[in-house]
């Protein structure tokens, strides 16, 4: 007997993605601009929207995670396309706060960056798309072990600092509130250069 899984959605984690000094220098430098308060949580705060070339460390970033961007977009697109970053900012997260849950606009891939230790209470969630206005049979109850196929959720792995998860921009997620210390993360939005089907083509600019 084989089963198939069909259609699987592309999540990366990439490990130490930014070296600890880089961590360091953005965690010193960012964190003081995140004054930006987030309607669903009173604990979370942002930067505004930064473009890597407005600095030279998150030029440093960029210049590391573009190259995980392309290997990501083969999943995406089955090709290796350029690609850019066309946005990034920095999250606060204090003790109690929480991210509620969202997927991103207006982009192909998207990616968050740990920049401290995360407490196991906000490691991020991916959550399955909610369904249209049909009725929905669950089977939930506690003889059932949720899997790819059937669970409503997944809890990514345990994150260091310098660690990155890149995935679908249209994935839902989330940060449940916060049980521990200050968790800070640094997110991003990429487009690819242009998508091209048989006799058109479509062409982003970063």
């Amino acid at each position: 007997m084989d089963v198939f899984r069909l259609f699987p959605t592309p999540l990366m984690r990439a490990k130490q993605t930014l070296e600890s000094q880089l961590v360091i220098d953005l965690v010193a430098h960012m964190v003081e601009r995140a004054t930006r308060s987030n309607v669903s949580s009173k604990g979370l705060g942002h930067t505004e929207l930064l473009k890597p070339a407005e600095n030279p460390l998150l030029e440093q970033v960029a210049t590391k995670v573009t190259p995980k961007l392309v290997d990501f977009g083969v999943c995406l697109f089955g090709e290796r396309l350029p690609w850019s970053i066309k946005e990034m900012w920095v999250n606060v997260l204090e003790n109690g706060g929480r991210q509620a849950m969202h997927n991103h606009a207006n982009s192909f891939a998207s990616g968050v960056i740990y920049l401290t230790p995360t407490h196991p209470s906000s490691q991020t969630v991916f959550i399955r798309s909610p369904g249209g206005a049909d009725f929905v049979f669950k089977n939930d109850n506690p003889g059932m072990t949720p899997n790819e196929f059937c669970a409503d959720r997944w809890v990514s792995p345990p994150p260091d600092p310098g660690d990155m998860l890149v995935f679908p921009s249209y994935l839902m997620h989330s940060v449940p509130p916060n049980q521990g210390e200050q968790r800070i993360t640094l997110s991003f939005n990429a487009i690819p250069s242009a998508l091209k089907s048989w006799d058109y083509a479509i062409r982003f600019s970063g």
